[in-house]
C-alpha cells in the first residue's frame, strides 16, 4: 500500500509547488502599496513659464533617497537640483534648474512606501508647447524583474519557514510531546528554523536592489546593506536573526532535555516553561512582519500589529501543526504511531486556531478595504475572496479528518502481542520456527553446552559479522510488520489521506496569502483612483469643471522673496465661485506677505482682467466668496505677490474654467 501512496505524494507536491510558484510569479515585484494622488504640474499639463520645483503627493508618508525624483528633458539629460525633499505632509518636491527651454519632460519618481513596498513610475508634462522625447515613459522601476521576482520568492519562503518551525514546536508541546523524540518530526521543525534563518538572511541581501535599482549586480553591495539596515524594514529583518537565536535554544531544550525528562513532574514544568518562552519567541518573530508591512501603517495601526500578530500565530498553530501531523502520520517510526489522543488534541488547537483567524481576519478586512466593492474592485478584494474559499475548502476537508480521528483505532500492538510478531519475525528471517523445547530438554541443551565450552573456540569475525546482519534483518523486518499491521487500519489510512489533502491546501492557501501582502491595499487603491480621477476633472488643461487648483512659485527678488502661491477656485464654474489663495515658503511653512491680488483675464473672447481682492484669513491664507467666472474659457490666473514695500512680482497660469 505504501509503495502506491508515496508516487501519489510526490506528484501531489509537485503539483502544489507548481501552483505556489505560478501564483508568485504572478505577483508584480515592486506592488504600489502608496499611490500618487497628485502632481505639479499635473499628469499631460502644459506650462507657460518653467516651474521652479514639480511636487509629487502620495496617499501614504514615503521614503526617498537623492534619485527618487528625477526630471529629465527631452534628451534625457537631468535638470532637477538637489536632493527631493517634504514640503508638507506627504507631498514631496524636487527644485529644478533656471531657464529650462520649451519641450516635454519626464518625472521619474521611485520611492519606498511606509508599509515596505517600492513604489515607481513616470510621467511627462511639457513648457509652452510638447515636444518629441527620447525618453521612455513605462511606469515601472527600471529592472530586469529577477531580484523582484527573488523577493517574492524569499517572503513566500520566510512564511512557510516561520510556520513549519512555530507551528510544529507548537504540535509536539501541546498535542504530542512522543514526538519530541521522533527523528522525522524533529527534522521538521529544524527544517522551518533552517529556513526561515536563510530566507531573513537574503531578504537582507536582496533588499537594497529590491527598493532600488533592480540589479542583479546590486545584491551584494556592501553601502546598499548598510543603507538597509537603517530603514524600518532592515531592522525588523534583524530582529527577526536575533529572536531566531532564542528560538534556536528553544528547539534544542524542546528535542534535548525535554525528551529526556522522565519524571511526569518535571516534565509538565518544564512544558509550562518552553510554552510561555515558546509564545514569547514566536510572538516577536511575527511581529517583525506586523512592524514593516501593512499593518504598521494606514488605519488604527496600534490595533493593527498585535491583530497581525496573533492571525500568524493562529496560522502557523493551524498549518504547521497540520504539517507536522502529516509528517508524523507518514514518517514516524512503527513502534511510535500518532495515537488518537493527540489527533484530538490537534483538532481542538486547530479550531480554536481557526476562531482566532475570522475573527482577525475580519478585522483586517474591515481595515484593508472599507467597502463591499471594493472585494470585486480591487486586485487585494479578489485575491482576499480566493483566499476565503480557499480557507472554506480547508475547513471542510478538516471536517472529514475530525469524523476519521472520531474513527481511530489505537494500531500500536499489545506487549504479548508485539513478542508474537518478533517470534514472527524470527521465523521469517531464518526460514524455519524452531521447536519448542521442555525443560528437561532445555537443562540438557543448557548442560551439553556447558560441557562443550570449554572445548569450543571463540566465534570468529565473519560469525560475528553474519550474527550482526541476521540482527539487523530481524529488526527491519519486525518493524516492516508493525507498519503493515499499523497501515491497515482503514481509519488511519482515510485519516492520512485527509490530512494530506489538507497540507495540500495549505500549500496554495499560503501562496495567495503572500501574494496578498505584496498587493496594494483595496482602500488605498479605490482612494488613488478617486483621486486620479478627481485630478483628472480639475486638471486646468483637461477643460472639465470641478475645485481648481493652480500652484504657482514665485521669486520677488528681495529678502525671503521667494515662496509658492496657490490659489483653488471651487467649483470652478461660471457664476460664484469661493476661492482661497495660500502662501507658503520653499519648505512649506505659510507665512504673511503685505498683499496678493488675483485677477482673471480670458483673452480668447476679450475679457478682463477681472480684479479680486481676497480677505486675510490666517497665516498665509486668505479667501473670497462669490467670485464671478462671466464665462467658459481657457482663463488666465495672474496673481500678483508684494513681499515688501519695493518687492513685487506677477505670476501666472492659463485654467479651464467652467
Amino acid at each position: 500500500m505504501t509503495q502506491t501512496i508515496a508516487p501519489r505524494v510526490r506528484t501531489v507536491v509537485l503539483l502544489l509547488l507548481a501552483a505556489a510558484c505560478a501564483l508568485l510569479a504572478g505577483a508584480a515585484p515592486a506592488s504600489a502599496h502608496a499611490a500618487v494622488t497628485g502632481s505639479d504640474p499635473a499628469q499631460g499639463a502644459v506650462v507657460d513659464k518653467a516651474p521652479a520645483r514639480i511636487s509629487l503627493t502620495f496617499s501614504e508618508q514615503v521614503a526617498m533617497s537623492g534619485d527618487s525624483l528625477r526630471v529629465l528633458d527631452p534628451e534625457g539629460k537631468r535638470v532637477d537640483a538637489g536632493e527631493p525633499s517634504n514640503v508638507s505632509g506627504t507631498t514631496y518636491a524636487v527644485r529644478l534648474h533656471s531657464g529650462l527651454p520649451d519641450g516635454t519632460y519626464t518625472v521619474a519618481y521611485q520611492v519606498v512606501s511606509a508599509d515596505s513596498h517600492p513604489v515607481a513610475g513616470a510621467y511627462t508634462f511639457s513648457i509652452g508647447a510638447p515636444s518629441k522625447t527620447s525618453v521612455t515613459v513605462n511606469g515601472q522601476a527600471t529592472d530586469d524583474g529577477v531580484v523582484g521576482w527573488l523577493y517574492g520568492f524569499g517572503r513566500y519562503v520566510s512564511y512557510a519557514g516561520f510556520i513549519v518551525m512555530a507551528g510544529g514546536a507548537a504540535f509536539v508541546l501541546a498535542c504530542w510531546p512522543r514526538g519530541s523524540g521522533v527523528r522525522p518530526v524533529q527534522r521538521f521543525v529544524v527544517s522551518g528554523w533552517l529556513t526561515l534563518t536563510a530566507a531573513t538572511l537574503a531578504l537582507l541581501l536582496l533588499r537594497g536592489s529590491f527598493t532600488g535599482s533592480g540589479k542583479v549586480a546590486d545584491i551584494f553591495d556592501l553601502s546598499l546593506l548598510g543603507q538597509v539596515l537603517q530603514t524600518k524594514t532592515g531592522a525588523a529583518l534583524v530582529s527577526r536573526l536575533l529572536l531566531l537565536a532564542a528560538a534556536a535554544l528553544f528547539i534544542a531544550v524542546l528535542f534535548g532535555a525535554y525528551d529526556k525528562r522522565e519524571d511526569p513532574q518535571e516534565k509538565r514544568d518544564l512544558t509550562f516553561g518552553l510554552a510561555i518562552g515558546g509564545v514569547v519567541v514566536a510572538a516577536g518573530i511575527a511581529a517583525s512582519w506586523a512592524m514593516s508591512e501593512h499593518a504598521s501603517v494606514g488605519l488604527q495601526a496600534g490595533i493593527a500589529m498585535p491583530v497581525d500578530v496573533v492571525h500568524l500565530l493562529a496560522v502557523a498553530g493551524w498549518l504547521g501543526g497540520l504539517g507536522a501531523l502529516l509528517v508524523a502520520l507518514y514518517r514516524a517510526p512503527a513502534d511510535t504511531p500518532v495515537d488518537a489522543s493527540a489527533v484530538r488534541r490537534f483538532s481542538r488547537v486547530a479550531f480554536g486556531s481557526v476562531l482566532a483567524l475570522i475573527a482577525t481576519g475580519t478585522y483586517q478586512s474591515w481595515r484593508q478595504l472599507g467597502s463591499w466593492s471594493a472585494f470585486t474592485d480591487t486586485r487585494y478584494g479578489q485575491l482576499l475572496l480566493a483566499k476565503i474559499a480557499l480557507v472554506a475548502v480547508l475547513v471542510g476537508v478538516a471536517w472529514f479528518s475530525r469524523r476519521w480521528t472520531g474513527r481511530l483505532a489505537e494500531t500500536v500492538p499489545a506487549p504479548a502481542e508485539r513478542e508474537k510478531t518478533r517470534a514472527e519475525a524470527w521465523t521469517d528471517a531464518s526460514g524455519d520456527a524452531q521447536p519448542d523445547m521442555t525443560g528437561d530438554d532445555r537443562t540438557d541443551t543448557g548442560t551439553e553446552a556447558g560441557n562443550d565450552a570449554g572445548e569450543q573456540p571463540d566465534p570468529s569475525p565473519a560469525d560475528t559479522e553474519r550474527a550482526a546482519q541476521l540482527a539487523r534483518q530481524r529488526a527491519a523486518r519486525d518493524a516492516a510488520r508493525q507498519k503493515r499491521l499499523r497501515d491497515s487500519d482503514p481509519n488511519r489510512f482515510g485519516l492520512r489521506r485527509s490530512v494530506l489533502a489538507e497540507a495540500g491546501i495549505a500549500v496554495v492557501l499560503l501562496a495567495v496569502t503572500t501574494v496578498l501582502t505584496q498587493t496594494e491595499p483595496g482602500r488605498t487603491e479605490l482612494d488613488a483612483k478617486a483621486a486620479t480621477s478627481s485630478s483628472a476633472s480639475t486638471s486646468p488643461d483637461t477643460g472639465a469643471s470641478g475645485a481648481l487648483t493652480l500652484n504657482m512659485p514665485f521669486d520677488t527678488g528681495g529678502e525671503n522673496g521667494k515662496g509658492i502661491v496657490t490659489v483653488d477656485l471651487d467649483p470652478a464654474r461660471v457664476g460664484g465661485n469661493e476661492m482661497h489663495v495660500y502662501v507658503e515658503r520653499p519648505d512649506g511653512q505659510a507665512f504673511d506677505i503685505p498683499e496678493v491680488k488675483v485677477d482673471f483675464t480670458l483673452k480668447a473672447k476679450d475679457i478682463g482682467p477681472l480684479p479680486v481682492v481676497p480677505d486675510h484669513i490666517a497665516t498665509g491664507h486668505w479667501s473670497a466668496n462669490g467670485v464671478q467666472i462671466p464665462m467658459a474659457g481657457d482663463w488666465k490666473v495672474a496673481v500678483t505677490v508684494r513681499t515688501s514695500d519695493i518687492d513685487e512680482v506677477t505670476v501666472s497660469k492659463n485654467a479651464q474654467i467652467g
